[in-house]
């Protein structure tokens, strides 16, 4: 009987010890967010970019800037990629203000609401009716960034973007203008914005 004892107090150990390696995995998987529902908008919009770059594709984009490494600018990028586990975009312009609901932003700020989220940059301008948000994800420890997400909101103008691995805000300057993230003017300061913790 001794060896089946062994066995049964041995299997609890081994399901803790998956569950610690699961564990991480199930954080780092939240930091992507579900933007599938903003597909309705495009039958609406002038011009739409719409980019989701995970597994193999954000391999074959690394691959493709490698020809490019020598740039300074390419280098440094080519790096951030590599350690990114996806790039998702979703942007949409419109002929006429009124074409997206404040539900559709809404469903994604409600996303943002979990205590790993923080919005960090909050930007509002009521005389052109725009908001610039973004929002960084850390893990439990709050050490290391899991993921960052931005949303711009404008009359005629969604787009929000999620990037799914460790980034931070110093990192995000240099996705500026490429693979559809958005320009911000983070390099310059222009976002400035306050940090907002939830």
């Amino acid at each position: 009987m001794r060896p089946k004892l062994k066995r049964m107090t041995r299997a609890p150990a081994i399901w803790v010890a998956v569950a610690l390696i699961a564990a991480p995995a199930a954080w780092a998987q939240s930091a992507k967010l579900n933007l599938s529902y903003l597909g309705t908008l495009a039958d609406r919009a002038d011009e739409v970019v719409d980019v989701t770059l995970d597994g193999a594709t954000l391999r074959f984009a690394e691959k493709f800037m490698e020809a490019d490494e020598d740039e300074k600018d390419d280098a440094e990028f080519f790096q951030l990629i590599k350690k990114l586990s996806g790039i998702y975009v979703k942007s949409f312009e419109f002929s006429k203000p009124g074409e997206y609901s404040e539900a559709d932003v809404e469903a994604i700020r409600a996303q943002l609401r979990g205590s790993a989220w923080t919005k960090f940059v909050n930007v509002q301008s009521r005389r052109d009716r725009e908001r610039d948000e973004i929002y960084l994800m850390t893990d439990p420890s709050g050490k290391i960034n899991l993921g960052l997400a931005i949303l711009v909101a404008e009359p005629r103008e969604l787009t929000v973007v999620n990037i799914v691995g460790p980034i931070d805000v110093e990192h995000l300057a240099q996705l500026e203008g490429k693979m559809g993230v958005p320009d911000l003017d983070l390099k310059s300061g222009k976002s400035g914005g306050h940090h907002e913790a939830h």
